[in-house]
């Protein structure tokens, strides 16, 4: 096996971060280790489910206008620069919130035949932002 092949072995068998690709419908593909440790579901539970399984109901119709354009124009500004942060659902119906990057995924002759996302759970750091920010709110209502 070659190094680069090693790689992307690793990478996608990595449970640290979720990495999950979905199909031209929003059927799911591909689920790796760390989207079911991130989630809650197998490997098995999840391949051929919509991404309606992790985007909480309130949120679908935004992510189905995202996802459409994206798949419209093979162009995501959370692809290169931008990181989409925003809250996902886990099996035990709790909410975490994931930050991820959308990477187009392409055939041979360059058409957008998938999407893949690359995750991260930031629920911790996500809570603790908002308790600084109702702390410092605080002050500032005591200041005046």
């Amino acid at each position: 096996m070659n190094l680069a092949a090693a790689i992307a072995e690793a990478l996608l068998a990595t449970r640290s971060d979720a990495i999950i690709a979905a199909d031209r419908d929003g059927v799911i593909r591909f689920w790796n280790p760390g989207a079911e440790r991130l989630f809650g579901y197998s490997r098995d539970a999840a391949l051929g489910r919509s991404l309606d399984l992790i985007v909480p109901e309130r949120l679908r119709e935004r992510h189905w206008q995202g996802f459409g354009r994206v798949m419209a124009t093979g162009q995501s500004r959370y692809g290169e620069s931008d990181v989409l942060a925003v809250p996902a659902l886990r099996q035990d119906g709790s909410t975490i919130s994931v930050e991820f990057t959308i990477l187009p995924l392409r055939d041979e002759v360059g058409r957008l035949i998938a999407l893949a996302a690359l995750m991260r759970d930031v629920t911790k750091r996500f809570e603790e932002m908002r308790e600084l920010k109702r702390k410092l709110a605080d002050v500032a209502k005591r200041a005046t």
